[in-house]
């Protein structure tokens, strides 16, 4: 069984999430292979996909999208599971009570749903570094207010992201880790 994992990431955190999926697929007997979502060189040549963006405004990245969209037919047709990443901190709820992770998925968990038929979707925590950020987001990341309401650091939360993964090779049959 060759499983793609494809991503989409600006500033690292989701590629970190997409590398540790497949490391963890791999540690159970499956093959793995780990790309960025716009340098997939043959998307047929695999038997299951994960396919992940960082999610900016309740929308993945564009790569991620095009990649879903240019392969929707092969992706709707062979096991998929959909992840995002992108909320900061660790409140478990909003402030109208609203589970922020369900808050945050993005708008293609529910545009692929009817096409894809994904095996299952994910939204993680991501990580937010300040001196990390470049180009035009750099002169909004240095405003003192938007410095005051993004918490800093890396909120990935490797225990559920290495369950999913284990439930994705569960689900392809793959050996049970020792």
């Amino acid at each position: 069984m060759k499983a793609l994992v494809a991503y989409d990431s600006k500033y690292g955190a989701t590629e970190g999430i997409a590398e540790r999926i497949g490391e963890r697929l791999r540690s159970r007997g499956l093959e793995a292979d780990v790309t960025r979502a716009g340098h997939v060189p043959d998307a047929n040549a695999y038997d299951a996909y994960v396919v992940g963006s960082a999610s900016y405004e309740s929308n993945w990245r564009k790569d991620a999208r095009a990649f879903v969209k240019h392969h929707a037919d092969v992706l709707a047709t062979h096991p998929t599971w959909l992840f995002s990443s992108g909320p900061l901190g660790t409140e478990t709820v909003d402030k109208e009570g609203k589970d922020v992770l369900k808050g945050a998925e993005p708008r293609q968990f529910a545009e692929l749903a009817d096409r894809l038929h994904p095996k299952g979707t994910q939204v993680f925590r991501g990580a937010y570094h300040h001196d990390e950020v470049r180009g035009a987001d750099r002169v909004i990341a240095w405003l003192p207010a938007v410095r005051d309401i993004l918490p800093e650091g890396d909120f990935r939360d490797w225990a559920a992201i290495d369950a999913w993964a284990d439930s994705i090779a569960d689900e392809l049959g793959a050996p049970a880790s020792e």
